[in-house]
């Protein structure tokens, strides 16, 4: 097959075990379709064909960082899609793997693609190592919750609020239950002592990571924001750079409202959701406690008196994400240092 000696974009629609490759002209006309393997020798190869410098563009699926790097290793420039904005424009009757990679190529050729940002290998790394501790914290959630409810089964009232402090620790040892339910206890408890040592170990290779990060140091000092927190913070907003406006942040995590405007009709609805997950929990647990003598605290208590508690907490959050931008874009938070808040006197 000649190679195209013009400017070429690639889609890549990617699967677990196969890939889908469409390679056209900037005038929309297929050149090559071809059904590989996964296998960074015979992308490459695919590549080889496309002349110098191009364009490949791959949706932001499972298993997308191997494909990145190798194409990136092979000479190319590589887009990644967002999937909800490529979802926007599948409005085809058939669909297929060919399609969906056609489409890719034909959204970069237009410049119309809705682009997602590509860490780089240090940034997924702490990714990973901060979600692999979150989802260590959600499986030792499920099983004191496990723990409670076999209780619960067996009638076992709790009067302590912590059944894992001492009092409680006292309560489950001395406890007298059917030997199903005592055995489904020691079990858990097993399962949560080791999740614990686990957890301890993920947190000390994430705060030895980022001992030395000024950004690291500098979201600590916004109130309510600790090492955890902190390490979600910069963890998965990564560079911050690539934001302009801390308005563009918190609409990345998915704090702001939906929109929706015709004519002159406008709705405004509930916060999107579309974002990190770990970044909305962080921001909306660090203001939860906050005293109302901070300056995102008040703010929750002010909208919490007009709008209800929990649109109070999401608004504070909303303000915490800006104050995280400040502090990873400048090192510092002005606001925070020029804010002094004065209880009102006595009447």
């Amino acid at each position: 097959m000649e190679a195209y000696a013009g400017p070429q974009v690639v889609g890549m629609d990617l699967h677990r075990k196969r890939s889908v490759l469409v390679r056209m002209d900037m005038a929309g006309e297929v050149l090559e379709v071809v059904r590989i393997a996964n296998d960074p020798d015979l992308l490459a190869e695919v590549l080889a064909r496309s002349g110098e410098d191009p364009e490949v563009v791959l949706e932001a699926t499972y298993g997308w960082f191997w494909a990145v790097d190798a194409l990136q290793d092979a000479g190319a420039s590589v887009h990644l899609a967002h999937p909800l904005g490529v979802k926007a424009f599948e409005t085809r009757r058939v669909k297929n793997d060919v399609r969906d990679a056609t489409d890719l190529a034909d959204l970069l050729r237009m410049g119309r693609l809705p682009e997602a940002w590509i860490a780089p290998p240090e940034t997924r790394e702490l990714r990973a190592l901060v979600r692999h501790r979150a989802k260590l914290v959600g499986l030792r959630t499920s099983c004191k919750a496990q723990i409670h409810a076999v209780l619960a089964n067996c009638g076992v009232q709790v009067p302590m609020s912590d059944l894992f402090g001492a009092a409680g620790t006292r309560l489950l040892e001395r406890l007298a239950l059917p030997q199903v339910y005592a055995d489904r206890v020691v079990s858990l408890r097993r399962v949560i002592e080791t999740l614990e040592g686990e957890i301890d170990a993920f947190a000390t290779a994430i705060h030895t990571r980022l001992a030395q990060d000024p950004a690291y140091a500098a979201v600590q000092t916004i109130p309510g924001i600790g090492p955890v927190f902190g390490a979600i913070f910069v963890a998965e907003i990564g560079d911050i750079s690539r934001f302009t406006r801390p308005e563009q942040l918190t609409a990345w995590a998915g704090l702001t409202p939906r929109h929706h405007e015709s004519d002159t009709k406008v709705y405004r609805g509930r916060i999107t959701k579309q974002g990190s997950k770990l970044v909305r929990w962080a921001a909306v647990e660090s203001v939860k406690k906050l005293p109302a003598t901070t300056l995102v605290g008040r703010l929750r208590e002010r909208v919490a008196a007009r709008r209800g508690r929990n649109i109070g907490a999401v608004a504070a959050a909303r303000r915490q994400v800006e104050l995280v931008f400040y502090a990873l874009r400048d090192g510092h938070v002005h606001a925070l240092q020029a804010y002094t808040y004065r209880a009102p006197a006595a009447a």
